[in-house]
């Protein structure tokens, strides 16, 4: 059986701030550390949920060190590259590159909604130019662009180094089109799922585990039900299922991907700020005993 070369639940790595919204260097130290001991297989700094459009390069830059320094080689260390310019995204991609990352995610353009052609081209020159394992990543409600599968089947026959994709988009039958289409094409490419609750199904249909931002929180119920379908335990799997069911109850609450993980680090005690750079604000005390409210029921503790 041929294996993909990502797997399992890795974590979209929020971006700890202090007050002054600069680095929270300490917490971000803490939480590579913590992930790594709940058991994620991977880390992606520079995310969505880590809100990459609002960091410098620097930033994002110094962010993957601090991970790679505090886990490196005990999981995976997969930093974003998406940028509305191509050769921004070489550009970081080669840096992280120099880094020793084991891999990059990268999204299409997001201001000039470019299709066809146009966006083959944005993805064919990343994977030419940069040497590393590259997640392709199908985010429309953000982009504005929702990544062909032909596309992605056409991507990954002609270049080894795309490895994936990671998509947060909830449509069971665009996964179901995509694993059938790139699975035919290479058996080792890997189909990653963005929506926590689509978990236990894309794994059902084929599909190889997710990157989910509620990961940051308690990637151990992620885990359980990762390790309960590969064991063959399918009725453990959708025990474990019911509690993942309940801990996405947050984003119902949440403003944001990045208000929901740091408001539930915040309650649970965790070093981590409930800080985000505007537009985003923080939780009002309402939303966060909401919050509080779901993770006490689920028993969730960051001992």
């Amino acid at each position: 059986m041929v294996e993909p070369k990502f797997y399992g639940v890795i974590t979209p790595f929020i971006t700890p701030f202090n007050e002054d919204l600069s680095i929270d260097v300490e917490a971000v130290r803490w939480l590579a550390r913590y992930q790594a001991e709940k058991g994620v297989h991977g880390i992606f700094p520079n995310s969505t949920t880590g809100e990459f459009v609002h960091l410098k390069k620097e930033e994002s830059m110094e962010i993957a060190r601090i991970v790679l320094e505090e886990v490196g080689g005990r999981v995976w260390v997969i930093p974003g590259i998406s940028s509305n310019c191509t050769e921004h995204s070489i550009e970081l991609g080669r840096e992280f590159q120099d880094m020793g990352v084991d891999g990059v995610v990268v999204t299409p353009p997001y201001f000039f909604k470019v299709t066809g052609e146009r966006l083959k081209l944005h993805f064919s020159k990343v994977a030419e130019k940069v040497d590393l394992p590259i997640i392709i990543y199908n985010i429309p409600s953000t982009t504005g662009i929702n990544i062909p599968v032909e596309l992605y089947a056409e991507l990954a026959e002609k270049y080894s180094n795309i490895a994936g994709a990671k998509v947060t988009y909830d449509n069971l039958g665009y996964f179901r089109k995509l694993i059938a289409k790139v699975k035919a094409v290479r058996k080792d490419f890997t189909v990653l799922t963005g929506v926590d609750y689509l978990l236990l199904p894309v794994l059902m249909i084929g599909g190889d585990g997710g990157i989910m931002a509620l990961a940051n929180v308690a990637p151990q119920i992620h885990r359980a039900v990762y390790d309960a379908w590969i064991h063959g335990d399918i009725v453990k799997a959708y025990e474990e299922n019911k509690k993942l069911l309940k801990l996405v109850e947050i984003y119902d609450i949440a403003t944001s991907f990045p208000t929901s993980v740091k408001t539930s680090l915040k309650v649970l005690g965790a070093p981590v700020k409930p800080y985000v750079r505007p537009p985003l604000t923080v939780e009002p005390l309402e939303n966060e005993e909401k919050i509080k409210s779901i993770l006490d029921e689920l028993g969730i503790s960051i001992v």
